[in-house]
């Protein structure tokens, strides 16, 4: 998305001397260094900021979102920020809503910058079918707000609202991925556990090949929620917790399989193709 200008335009690198371009691929250091630069932004950004926000109380709703829309802005302007943002929240409370209908308390969205977002529940599911259910409905929710940017982008000829759409469908289908924490990791543990390990290995193996700080911290987070999950299989509330009918673990599969078609045909529908010259 560094390409991409306030106003939605692509904008076009400047030449690269061929003198200085070179064969060798970048070091170790070098990749990693780049990969955990995100982070390095969080923490100054907490360090300047923290302490007003905690004494404020400003992690809310509205607080949050307003601090993470500062944050995107840094690095693409405040319209794509706000769009962004907005996009999160419409995600995030498709899963508040599941959740309260199941009865289930949630809080309101926490925005992170660099990170996203997140839903505090104050009890949990009653069954896995229950988890994955309230997990695709984040996704779900994220995916009709796409929807309504790209529409109303068709309708202005908005290259902005494009981009932002584009990324909408994105975000939701990386959120797809079946490794735990993410809302694909939820969704697979009411297909076959086996899934959340095939997605950290699949992880993993692009984490080697370009590495980038969010997907450590995925990594981190699912390993240990993996291995919590996988040492408490044979007691009697986790088997009760997993137990599903065929027909529940039908209706999740194909509403995963569906959402993911859904989200690559509006991930193609946006995308803008970049000529650089």
């Amino acid at each position: 998305m560094d390409d991409v200008s306030a106003d939605g335009a692509w904008e076009i690198p400047p030449p690269v001397d061929p003198a200085h371009v070179t064969d060798q691929p970048p070091t170790l250091r070098a990749r990693a260094k780049r990969a955990l630069a995100p982070l390095a932004g969080i923490g100054a950004f907490l360090a300047k900021f923290g302490a007003i926000l905690i004494k404020f109380k400003a992690f809310t709703v509205v607080g949050s979102m307003a601090v993470s829309i500062a944050a995107y802005t840094t690095l693409w302007g405040w319209k794509f920020a706000i769009g962004f943002v907005l996009l999160i929240f419409v995600h995030e409370m498709g899963h508040v809503v599941a959740l309260r209908l199941r009865g289930i308390p949630a809080s309101a969205p926490v925005f992170l910058p660099f990170l996203g977002a997140f839903v505090a529940m104050k009890q949990m599911p009653r069954s896995v079918y229950e988890e994955a259910e309230s997990a695709l409905a984040g996704p779900i929710a994220g995916t009709l707000g796409a929807f309504a940017v790209a529409w109303v982008a068709h309708q202005n000829g908005s290259g902005l609202l494009r981009a932002i759409a584009f990324t909408g469908f994105f975000l939701n289908l990386f959120n797809l991925l079946p490794a735990l924490p993410l809302d694909g990791g939820r969704v697979a543990g009411a297909l076959h556990p086996a899934i959340w390990l095939l997605g950290l290995v699949g992880l993993l193996g692009f984490e080697i090949y370009r590495p980038n700080a969010v997907v450590l911290i995925i990594l981190v987070l699912g390993s240990y929620e993996l291995w919590r999950r996988f040492r408490g299989r044979n007691d009697q509330a986790s088997k009760v917790y997993f137990a599903l009918e065929p027909q529940q673990r039908l209706r999740i599969g194909a509403a995963y399989v569906a959402l993911i078609a859904v989200l690559l045909i509006g991930m193609h529908a946006t995308y803008a193709a970049r000529t650089l010259s």
